[in-house]
This record gives C-alpha cells, structure tokens and sequence, in this order.
C-alpha cells in the first residue's frame, strides 16, 4: 500500500480538497483506497459524508479499537474520519512511541487498500508527526505567495527531522500550487522561487498547477467529488492530470 501524506502546516491552502481529489482520481482509476483525516475541523469527512461521532481515527490513535473496525464505506471511498477530538491530541498520545501509532495501525490493513490518503492538519503536533512517519511520501499544496515559500522551508525542517529519527524512507514527493491564477505576474514570479525551493530540498514542483475555480466549492457544499460534480471544470482536468503525475512516478 502507497501511504501518501498531503501536508502543509499553512492553513487555506487547499490541503483537504487536494487530499480528496486525490484519492477520488486514484479510486476512478481503478485503484483501492483508504483515506484517513487526521484533521479535527473534518472538512474531508465532511465532504465525504462521514460519521464522526462513532469509532473515529482519535479511537485507533489511542489504539481503543482496530483500524478495521473504524472504517467506513461511502459511495466506494473508504474512510477513517475525523473526530473534534482530535484538537488534543498532543494531550492525549503522549506514551512511548506516540510517534508510531498510526503506522502501527495502518499495518494491520494494509494488504487491503493500494492507496492510503492522509489529511493532515495545519499544524506540527503529534497528529502531524504520525503522518509523517506512516507514509511512503508526503505532497505539499501551496499557494504562489510568500508566506508558502516560507511554510515549506519549516516543513523541511520537520520532515528532515521525522526522517532522521522515525522514518528514514520518507520523502516529499513534490509541491503543487493551488488557487493558481497564470495571468497574475506575482504567482508567476513566486512560483519560480518554489520550483528553485523544490529543488533544493529534493524534491520537484509537480507541472501541474490546479487553477482556481468556484466548482470546487460548490462540489464540497454537495458533499461531493469534483469528478462528478463539475468533470469539465478546471479543477477536474487540472486535479486528473495530478494524479497521472503521480502515477508516472510508480
């Protein structure tokens, strides 16, 4: 199973509507996939129509129930929701090997899913730590402004830091700018800085550039995916050409 973390500690940068598009264009193609929201706002659950008052990803967290038991099945896409809970987290996983508990988990299902997408919160905390230490890779959505170009070189810094110490496989698989408008010179200029960022740390700023566009909001006040809501939206053909990126790298 792919473990596929979608991070940024920067909130409004379109981290849960990454995540779905995501795993939903994996799942059209065919692939088995398992999301997971470790985000206490839940807008993924949200949007996926989930229940988060039953068993809940805080519940596999502090390893009250399996992971199985915490699945559920919507309209194909599986998830392990969130729970508001989950804003305090670093309160309550606090034992040795807090680190690990949610790799610990996803272990036991692995056999069962080709792709886990992980939802992260905006935030450097444990929730954060664990998804970064359960995935085979992370991908960064960031908009063409200076505060990203900011957030990502303290991601780094964290992700070298789970490295060292968790999981030495980790790596970031790339950058993709959201909310991207090409006729703005600013967003152009700001992007060539991110691509040289990308660079530097390894990793590259994925071609494709999701353009902004009102479909996708209005597909997650829907509750649902931007496939079947808009397929011929910017955002749809924007987000199917992230995903073949992402499988061209396998």
């Amino acid at each position: 199973m792919q473990t596929i973390a979608v991070i940024n500690q920067k909130g409004g940068v379109g981290k849960s509507t990454t995540a779905q598009a995501i795993g939903t264009g994996l799942f059209l193609k065919g692939n088995k996939v398992l999301f997971i929201d470790l985000d206490a706002q839940g807008n993924l659950s949200y949007t996926l129509g989930a229940d988060t008052q039953g068993n809940t990803i805080i519940d596999v967290l502090q390893q009250e129930v399996s992971p199985e038991e915490a699945i559920q099945h919507i309209d194909g896409a599986d998830i392990i929701a969130s729970s508001p809970s989950l804003a305090g987290a670093d309160t309550v996983i606090t034992a040795t090997g807090k680190e690990y508990r949610l790799k610990e988990a996803l272990e036991k299902i692995s056999g069962q899913y080709d792709y886990c997408i992980i939802d992260t919160p905006p935030a450097l905390g444990i929730l954060t730590i664990n998804a970064l230490t359960a995935c085979n890779g992370a991908i960064i959505p960031a908009q063409a402004d200076i505060y990203s170009l900011q957030g990502i070189s303290q991601l780094y810094s964290t992700i070298e830091t789970v490295k060292k110490y968790c999981n030495p496989a980790l790596q970031i698989k790339g950058i993709v700018l959201t909310r991207f408008s090409a006729r703005a010179i600013i967003s152009r200029e700001v992007a060539e800085m991110i691509d040289q960022t990308a660079a530097q740390f390894q990793t590259k700023l994925y071609n494709t550039k999701i353009r902004e566009c009102t479909a996708i909001k209005e597909a997650q006040a829907m509750q649902q995916n931007i496939f079947d809501y808009a397929p011929k939206s910017n955002a749809a053909s924007d987000y199917t050409e992230l995903v073949n990126e992402i499988l061209r790298e396998e």
